[in-house]
């Protein structure tokens, strides 16, 4: 076999049609091998003899996509000193834009020996443990362009690739739960007429089943163990690993894109699959432990912020180099529009704090490619002084986190919640106008895949995760969340009522609020995980969405206020899908309600209106003053929204005009009587109204006039809209 010197950039394997140039980093090593597999369990070594900075390099002619291969790295194996090569141990390669097989779980592909944990393994873990494989970059994606969809314009849709199509009806089995899925018109169809404009995927980035829960009989559901920053899960592709998953993956895009959907990645660069020191050697362990992670002060252990047993050692240039490198390469190669950042103040970390000017957003900052695309921020990790809500820098949005907890305190009837509700309600200028951001910063969610859904947000008190296998442990405990007057499923119909009301009051509050709203795949059909809220192992119905079935929508399944819409049969709610459908149109059909910039709580020079752009009203209509926010027992008020005050311009500088609205909260566990304010318009029209079933009435909205007198049930709300 012939070999080339090759080049060292750049890294991984870059067929370019005639072969291969292999590239890897390791400082570590004494000598590094690449290994080509073969069918029959054989492999060819090769030995990269030239280096340039740390980076051994060759290109093999002849080498085609679908070649599978790995590295074995000669070099000192001293955890003291945390070196832990191994040449017995093959290794993925960093830079794998595509990974074959999964891993057979055994003291093969540990480093260690179960029995003696400071002994040296030197089983052969290549039988047992997954490769990489050499891929075809090209792809013909004709006139595919990005929606790039402002962030005034977006809302977010966070779906699981398998949990979200596993049990379509209208889906060929073969594609459920695969990237073809999303593909397939009848998601595309759900998607554009719910009014979605992004879905942000939970990780595809490769990942690993930890060897506990295969144990167990359970498998990673969610994701967050990645191990190949550069390839697309190859369990989510439906017709072969040997790079199909990358062609596979960008069909998606492709058609998502000419559906007007961006794609935004749920990414986790803040650890790796390898866990502790008493994890597997799959890849950067083997090449360069104290390269690419967070050592302690004893090199043997690994600093831990994330949770998982390791942390990215984020002060590391080839970490950095990694990260970014991934980044583009899913921006500029599978045209993705947009990352969620897992655990985002572990990327801050450069020692024991969170630093919002770290090398990782400085580099972020300058990138021409990665910082023209949607970043949003988990801003917090498990670490000390991790929660970091509002902290980030101008260039970022964030999963805002206090905007979840006062809108679900509220709604449950916590005392003292109305002013921090007012302030989520309209951006959280408290968060993000200090630094320059606007209210589009914040993205606003009241669930996500991590916790109860929306059924279970109104039917547990209590977590119920027997099923994980630890005893009920994992999971948070403080959920925020109200059963109702039941704990679970129920058949008291008082109870299904409100439930069904409070999951009303959600959807509402969500799409009428400032900043950018994120719903929870499946919650439009009142989705249940049976009261767990870490369902992260549970790969099964648990935690798959439950779609309508055809006969749902006839009968006693699609009738009455029950929130699983399927009375006796317990199917989902088509009632909360069409009120869900109908909140997000009414947002993205008015402005006032995605406002690009914060109010200003007085009347804006130049619309002609000597009306302020917003007002709040106690519910018999008077000004709210500080008395009013500071009663603890406060639970209930009236927003004016004033279409005709919009300060910011269209996007030819044209004023922006719209109808005004009255939003009329009550929280309170009584019904309350409201009066419509005076001065602020003389006719109104009811367009939501959560105690109804539906949510909306059926045909254009009764009237009412300035001075009515509107009562409100126990904990619902009302929408009044009055034509520009």
């Amino acid at each position: 076999m012939q070999v080339w010197p090759g080049e060292a950039y750049p890294l991984g394997a870059t067929y370019d049609g005639a072969g291969t140039n292999f590239a890897v980093f390791t400082e570590a090593a004494d000598r590094v091998e690449l290994c080509l597999l073969h069918d029959d369990g054989s492999e060819t070594a090769i030995e990269l003899r030239e280096s340039d900075a740390f980076v051994r390099h060759a290109y093999v002619p002849g080498v085609m996509p679908g070649q599978r291969y790995g590295f074995r790295v000669h070099g000192p194996y001293a955890p003291e000193r945390g070196l832990r090569c191994n040449s017995a141990k093959l290794l993925l390669d960093p830079y794998a834009r595509a990974i074959s097989g999964s891993i057979r779980w055994g003291e093969e592909v540990y480093g260690y020996h179960f029995d003696d944990p400071d002994r040296r393994n030197d089983l052969d873990s290549a039988p047992h443990t997954m490769t990489s494989v050499v891929v075809n970059p090209y792809f013909d994606w004709g006139d595919d362009r990005r929606p790039r969809t402002e962030y005034h314009h977006t809302v977010i849709y966070e779906a699981h690739v398998k949990g979200l199509t596993m049990r379509h009806p209208g889906l060929p089995e073969e594609l459920r739960g695969t990237y073809a899925a999303l593909a397939h018109p009848a998601i595309i169809e759900h998607l554009t007429e719910l009014g979605v404009t992004a879905l942000e995927l939970m990780p595809v980035h490769q990942f690993v089943n930890d060897h506990r829960l295969v144990d167990m009989g359970l498998n990673n559901y969610w994701g967050y163990n990645t191990i190949g920053f550069f390839a697309p899960h190859n369990a989510y592709a439906s017709w072969g690993d040997r790079g199909q998953q990358v062609l596979e993956f960008k069909s998606a895009v492709k058609a998502l894109h000419e559906a007007g959907i961006e794609v935004i990645l749920d990414v986790v660069y803040n650890h790796t699959a390898e866990g502790n020191h008493l994890g597997p050697t799959l890849s950067f362990k083997g090449l360069d432990n104290s390269r690419y992670y967070r050592l302690t002060d004893d090199p043997r252990y690994y600093m831990d912020t994330t949770g998982t047993g390791n942390s990215l050692l984020m002060r590391s240039p080839h970490v950095l180099q990694l990260i970014m490198d991934s980044l583009r390469y899913w921006v500029t190669d599978m045209h993705v529009d947009g990352f969620r950042f897992d655990l985002a103040a572990t990327l801050a970390r450069q020692f024991h704090e969170v630093d919002r000017l770290s090398s990782f957003f400085d580099l972020v900052q300058q990138d021409p490619v990665v910082s023209q695309v949607k970043l949003i921020a988990e801003p917090w990790d498990v670490g000390e002084g991790g929660y970091q809500v509002g902290n980030f820098p101008p260039l970022w949005t964030e999963w805002n986190g206090k905007y979840r907890d006062t809108v679900r305190d509220l709604w449950r009837g916590e005392q003292r919640t109305l002013a921090e509700f007012a302030s989520r309600l309209t951006g959280s200028s408290d968060l993000y106008q200090d630094d320059g951001r606007r209210p589009l910063a914040s993205i606003n969610f009241v669930t996500c895949h991590d916790g109860f859904p929306l059924h279970d947000l109104v039917a547990y008190n209590d977590k119920h995760n027997e099923a994980n296998g630890e005893d009920n442990r994992d999971g948070e405990s403080h959920n925020r969340s109200w059963n109702c007057g039941a704990e679970g499923e129920t058949d008291d119909p008082d109870v299904l009522r409100l439930r069904a009301r409070q999951m009303r009051n959600f959807i509402a509050t969500l799409m009428l609020s400032q900043g950018v709203p994120m719903i929870s795949h499946g919650d439009e059909f009142a989705r249940t995980q049976g009261g767990n809220n870490n369902a992260y192992c549970q790969d099964n119905e648990l935690a798959w969405v439950e779609w309508p079935q055809e006969e749902d929508a006839e009968g006693e399944g699609a009738q009455g206020d029950d929130p699983k819409g399927g009375g006796a049969r317990g199917g989902p709610s088509r009632e909360l899908l069409g009120f869900t459908r109908a909140m997000v149109w009414l947002r993205r059909n008015h402005p006032v309600f995605r406002r690009r910039r914060f109010f200003h709580g007085r009347p804006v020079e130049g619309t002609h209106d000597d009306l302020s752009d917003i007002a709040w009203f106690t519910p018999d209509g008077r000004e709210m003053t500080q008395r009013d926010w500071d009663s603890a027992q406060a639970s209930a008020l009236t927003v004016f929204l004033n279409g005709n005050a919009i300060s910011e311009p269209g996007a030819r500088g044209e004023r922006i005009s719209d109808d005004s609205f009255l939003l009329m909260f009550n929280a309170s566990p009584k019904p309350l009587e409201f009066v419509v304010p005076v001065n602020h318009g003389r006719q109104w029209e009811v367009v939501v109204d959560t105690a109804l079933p539906t949510g909306v009435p059926s045909e254009t909205g009764p009237k009412v006039q300035a001075g009515d007198r509107l009562t409100l049930p126990d904990r619902s709300m009302t929408v009044l809209q009055r034509p520009v």
